[in-house]
């Protein structure tokens, strides 16, 4: 089943029409359909052309740009064109500017200039978006909905005084009383106890550190006041147009919105996803962010932004060499992605992303760019089968943002070192490496169905999180810094592991952070060593716990390092190889074992082979099927060339 009325794997892109003047919209069209572009998104940031004066709409040129694309058999995301407000808005409602944490007031000139409490940029906001609804409702083009932009890009909080009542309507729903909000944020600690909720404010710029009990509901309250503000959209649209999916852009792996709470809020999961080309690992980060998308809602999504060669806001832009954007393409959809789309189609002549690479490049039709985008879209009709089709993963990696963002508090930690992407990827890599699929997953989830569940770290642990945890029926690893506070960053009585101790079968005696640089060697009960960074732990296990492997020199020499009881297993320091911990725990899991620098991955009938490196590559196939890129059959051994791919429809029982 196709994401939206669209067949097949969607192609396209981020489309502007309102950058050109109208005599170049018919060559945009046609060059559509000859490069095979399924879906445009378009008018992300028309506010200002759409509704030039208060209450006062041009929607005839939208008109012809949609009828242009349906005629030429182009679908559309059509956005509802809040992510930049116009000026006449933000004249008339100064108010509706953010305010950074030193209390000076954002100006007009970039893009997503509004504060998500505002109730005026709110209103307006709606207004539009029923507008549109109205207007596009049944338009045979509009295919999906796409409310605001990029969430959290540039706008993540606001510490206005209208963000201070927001906030303070927030903890009041979310404690009921004063007294329950010291004591969650533990106010008798510097003399910061409240008598009101009037009282309450932002956590602006303080003399010292600032209470890391409102700083963690603060994290919380910002997610949830920028889901309010798409749902407040969200709801319009569907009350007016029931059957046409609506969804917003993620941003991969972001650490201000909780995508667990906000995937259940949107019809269809996208992101928008841009792997540096100079980076040679760039590929295994964004299979993790990949494999997270598909995750959230456990079913097919939408990559709706990736670059076709070079961004424009890292300090020195790499362009994608030959064969790069098709790799990085054919990638998102062996990790789920039921279509591959892009920012943007045609690249632009002025503002600040006129450097940013597109479909149809600056040089037109004649460049290596274009060729490209043709190559890209006659494979992505070749897959039209894989659309729909689901990814089976029997390793889980477990996290939730609520720890991520106590973790990473900026104050008053044992160690600011500890940074939850590289703890997931510390994981990931080797298990990417092996070719074994995994799906991500938030700390409370049935987690049943899986065979090995590996919890990177869970700083902040609950009751009912380590229940769930005590649940699983497969081997379990939990990584250090784990069951240290409870949901209001206070500190378990009796420490670490708290609710995770009679699980594992530990106490964590003392933390036991690294300075830069420094290394703990690590040797394993069946032989080996390895070593850790950053972090270790003094740790007194049970009686009953075997203890997989030791601290050796330092001032912990001797001590456990990796325990286990049952088939739970505790990794108390960041290990550079966890390969020792894998190999006992992943048994049976199935591994494909491509040569390094491959990728493979499995989903449904397909088999992806992803050769990432710069030389050939021999691969064994585990099984025998036909290449749908070449129409090929294949078995046995077959050869990649430097960044090329295979699609394998499996044939057979498997």
């Amino acid at each position: 089943m196709s994401l939206t009325r669209v067949p097949g794997l969607l192609f396209g892109g981020d489309y502007n029409p309102e950058q050109w003047p109208e005599e170049v919209w018919a060559e945009d069209v046609r060059l559509m359909a000859e490069a095979g572009v399924t879906m445009a998104t378009v008018a992300v940031f028309a506010w200002s052309r759409l509704e030039p004066e208060p209450g006062a709409h041009d929607f005839a040129w939208l008109d012809r740009v949609l009828d242009l694309l349906h005629e030429h058999g182009v679908a559309a995301d059509l956005a509802t064109a809040t992510a930049t407000p116009p000026p006449w808005l933000v004249r008339d409602h100064p108010e509706v500017m953010p305010v950074d944490a030193q209390g000076v007031r954002l100006e007009f000139g970039s893009r997503q200039g509004y504060c998500p409490s505002s109730p005026v940029f709110r209103g307006h906001a709606v207004r539009l978006a029923a507008a549109m609804a109205t207007r596009y409702g049944g338009h045979p083009a509009l295919a999906m909905w796409h409310v605001g932009n990029e969430y959290a890009d540039h706008t993540l909080e606001c510490f206005c005084p209208e963000s201070a009542r927001h906030f303070r309507a927030w903890l009041r729903a979310r404690y009921g009383t004063v007294a329950a909000l010291n004591t969650a944020w533990g106010t008798s600690c510097w003399g910061q106890h409240y008598t009101g909720f009037e009282q309450v404010e932002p956590p602006r710029k303080a003399p010292g550190p600032v209470n890391p009990g409102q700083l963690l509901d603060w994290r919380r309250f910002c997610s949830d006041a920028l889901l309010e503000l798409f749902a407040a959209e969200r709801d319009t649209l569907r009350e007016i147009t029931p059957d046409i999916p609506v969804t917003t852009n993620f941003m991969s792996l972001l650490h201000g919105l909780d995508y667990w709470t906000w995937a259940a809020a949107e019809d269809l999961v996208s992101d928008d996803a841009y792997p540096d080309p100079a980076d040679p690992g760039s590929h295994v980060a964004v299979a993790l962010s990949y494999d997270l998308m598909r995750s959230l809602k456990r079913r097919p999504w939408l990559l709706l932004e990736s670059a076709p060669s070079a961004v424009s806001w890292r300090e020195v832009n790499a362009p994608k060499p030959p064969g790069m954007m098709r790799l990085h393409s054919l990638q998102a959809v062996a990790h789920g992605a039921d279509g591959v789309m892009f920012f943007q189609w045609r690249q632009a002549r002025y503002g600040p992303e006129k450097f940013h690479s597109a479909m149809l490049p600056h040089g037109g039709v004649h460049t290596r760019g274009w060729r490209d985008t043709l190559r890209l879209g006659a494979d992505l009709r070749r897959l039209g089968e894989v659309a729909g089709t689901a990814t089976r993963a029997e390793v889980a990696l477990v996290f939730g943002w609520d720890s991520w963002w106590g973790l990473e508090a900026p104050e008053s930690m044992p160690s600011n070192r500890l940074r939850l992407k590289e703890l997931l990827l510390a994981w990931y890599a080797p298990l990417h490496a092996r070719g074994i699929a995994v799906d991500l997953a938030p700390p409370d989830r049935d987690l049943s169905d899986y065979r090995v569940v590996i919890v990177p770290n869970l700083y902040l642990c609950t009751a009912e999180q380590a229940q769930a945890l005590a649940a699983v029926t497969g081997e379990l690893v939990v990584g250090p810094f784990s069951g240290v506070v409870d949901e209001s960053d206070q500190v378990h009585d009796g420490g670490a592991p708290g609710p995770l101790r009679d699980l594992l079968g530990v106490a964590v005696d003392e933390f036991w952070p690294l300075p830069d640089g420094a290394t703990q060697r690590v040797r394993h009960a069946g032989g080996g060593t390895g070593r850790a960074r950053t972090w270790t732990e003094w740790l007194r296990p049970d009686d009953d716990v075997a203890v997989l492997a030791r601290y050796e020199g330092g001032d912990l020499d001797g001590l456990p390092a990796v325990t286990r009881r049952g088939t739970a297993t505790y990794v108390s320091c960041l290990l550079d190889d966890v390969t020792p911990v894998l190999d006992r725990v992943l048994g049976g899991v199935p591994a494909i074992g491509p040569p390094p620098g491959v990728e493979a991955v499995r989903r449904g009938r397909h088999l992806f082979l992803l050769n990432h490196t710069t030389a050939p590559q021999q691969v064994t196939l585990p099984y025998r099927g036909r290449d749908l890129l070449t129409d090929t059959d294949l078995r046995g051994v077959v050869r990649l060339a430097p960044r090329d791919a295979v699609v394998l429809r499996i044939e057979g029982d498997t």
